[in-house]
């Protein structure tokens, strides 16, 4: 991942334009470098990277290659602009290169990059040393303590408004041997090894700081955060959350899964409606990604839907999904909830979406999961204005729905 470090300061002299296309230039202008590579832009200011390479060094090596041809200034329209690129890369050996992980791995070493002014390279074959969940769930204590672990937003945008009205705060872990370790690893882990609760704690504590940041630069916004199933049941996690939230005057949100609801469905519904009762808007999560049950979904008192982004990503490829994605709208309208499709990460799906009356989206096209300071640039520059640019027509006539089933 390479980011534009001095984008705002660009964007000052080039003007808003001229800046919108400067991250393909630098797509196209990082492609003929050298051969083999694979560059698309992941953001305004961001680019995506991937290639082979023999060996952690070498893939380091390469990218200092192509950080050494930006320390001198370039030829933008015939006037001369220094380009301060930061980049972050993870590597990860045959078989084990899933491109969510390396994505997630790139992005960790990009936010330790924007301190470090350099290349910060992340070897994901390091984090299969032999620890168990049991240990894992042992250090979060001590790695919360040692600031091992950040979180990273990713915002939801309004399609009518074309505006961020809400972001999610989405947990990592940069542990000191392992790497970067992955929230299926650990949160898991946590589950089983009691250690949940102060890991929610602690996200709900530095959401509300991180609030404070969002809110001193004018953006005032809810932020979620993912409750385990586990914490539904118990008694004292719930006083503890409503009081921290009561006190704190935070606009907090709460993600939640039906399949945590199904666990214990008295203890769920009963303390959801206490977090609805102070005004903690909730959101149902991964919605039809398993036994998704209308006599819990009735019950529960939820302002939000959010589909599984395995439907949304095969949306314009299937003639299943549009279905299902639709009437999971118009059910939720019904239920008097606003809906979210989660994965949205092509122009198609952003119209059809539209098309079908979606109130939210969320998914690469608008933004990664980024730091704090990332995400309030981004909200500054107002980077979600482009997506509108790429809403082309998707309507369809309804004999297309007719005949799709």
């Amino acid at each position: 991942m390479c980011e534009i470090a001095n984008f705002q300061s660009l964007r000052r002299h080039l003007g808003r334009p001229r800046s919108d296309s400067l991250i393909h230039d630098l797509g196209e202008h990082v492609s003929r470098l050298e051969t083999g590579l694979r560059v698309g832009p992941a953001g305004r200011a961001l680019l995506e990277v991937a290639f082979e390479a023999d060996s952690p060094e070498d893939a380091t090596a390469l990218v200092d290659r192509l950080a050494q041809t930006f320390a001198r200034s370039i030829d933008l329209d015939g006037e001369r602009h220094l380009v301060q690129l930061v980049w972050g890369v993870a590597v990860a050996p045959p078989g084990e290169d899933d491109d969510v992980r390396l994505t997630e791995g790139a992005e960790a070493a990009l936010e330790q990059a924007r301190s470090e002014a350099g290349i910060v390279t992340l070897d994901l074959s390091q984090t299969h040393v032999a620890f168990d969940g049991s240990a894992l769930a042992r250090e979060l204590p001590r790695a919360i303590a040692a600031g091992q672990l950040f979180l990273q937003y990713q915002p939801k945008v309004n399609v009518r408004r074309e505006s961020v009205t809400g972001a999610e705060a989405l947990v990592r872990w940069h542990h000191p041997v392992r790497g970067l370790i992955l929230p299926g690893e650990f949160i898991g882990a946590a589950e089983d090894g009691g250690e949940i609760v102060g890991l929610t704690l602690w996200t709900l504590r530095q959401v509300i700081a991180d609030q404070q940041v969002m809110r001193a630069h004018g953006h005032d916004m809810p932020v979620f955060i993912n409750i385990s199933g586990v914490l539904l049941a118990d008694d004292a996690f719930v006083a503890e959350a409503c009081r921290i939230v009561r006190d704190s005057g935070a606009r907090i949100g709460f993600e939640i899964t039906e399949t945590a609801v199904i666990r214990d469905p008295e203890s769920a519904i009963r303390h959801l409606q206490t977090f609805a009762a102070i005004g903690i808007p909730l959101a149902i999560d991964d919605y039809g990604a398993g036994l998704s049950s209308l006599a819990y979904l009735k019950q529960l008192p939820a302002s939000e839907l959010k589909i599984d982004k395995m439907f949304v990503m095969q949306l314009t490829s299937s003639n299943r999904d549009p279905l299902i994605v639709r009437s999971t709208i118009d059910l939720a309208h019904a239920l008097e909830m606003e809906v979210t499709a989660e994965g949205v990460e092509t122009p198609a799906a952003l119209a059809l979406l539209s098309v079908m009356g979606c109130d939210m989206v969320q998914g690469y096209l608008i933004s990664r999961p980024i730091a704090l300071d990332a995400f309030v640039r981004y909200l500054d520059e107002e980077s979600y204005r482009s997506v509108a640019t790429m809403r082309t027509s998707f309507a369809r006539p309804e004999a297309f729905w007719r005949k799709s089933g």
